[in-house]
């Protein structure tokens, strides 16, 4: 008679397992309205820069393509996720 496995539990996640960081970068925009919009007007937004943002988080993941931070982290949840992508990425800062 083989023995009967046990019920495994769940490791309970340490903040340690996740930095906290400042990710600095650089938003994608987007102007206008549907259907037509004013040559004049879009020639003027063309020339502004993109927002430069800021996020604070714990790093789920850190990959050559993208950052994933989650803004809350429990022992077994979080809340939700963001991916910055990694060009988008100016500066990463460690607060922790």
């Amino acid at each position: 008679m083989t023995p009967k496995k046990l019920p495994t539990q769940k490791k309970k996640q340490s903040l340690e397992n996740f930095p906290l960081v400042e990710v600095i970068w650089v938003d994608a925009e987007e102007h206008g309205d549907v259907g037509w919009n004013c040559l004049e007007e879009m020639k003027n937004a063309a020339k502004t820069e993109p927002k430069e943002m800021r996020t604070v988080g714990y790093v789920l993941h850190r990959g050559e393509k993208h950052i994933s931070l989650v803004g809350t982290v429990g022992p077994e949840e979080c809340s939700s996720l963001s991916k910055i992508p990694t060009e988008f990425v100016r500066e990463i800062r460690e607060l922790n």
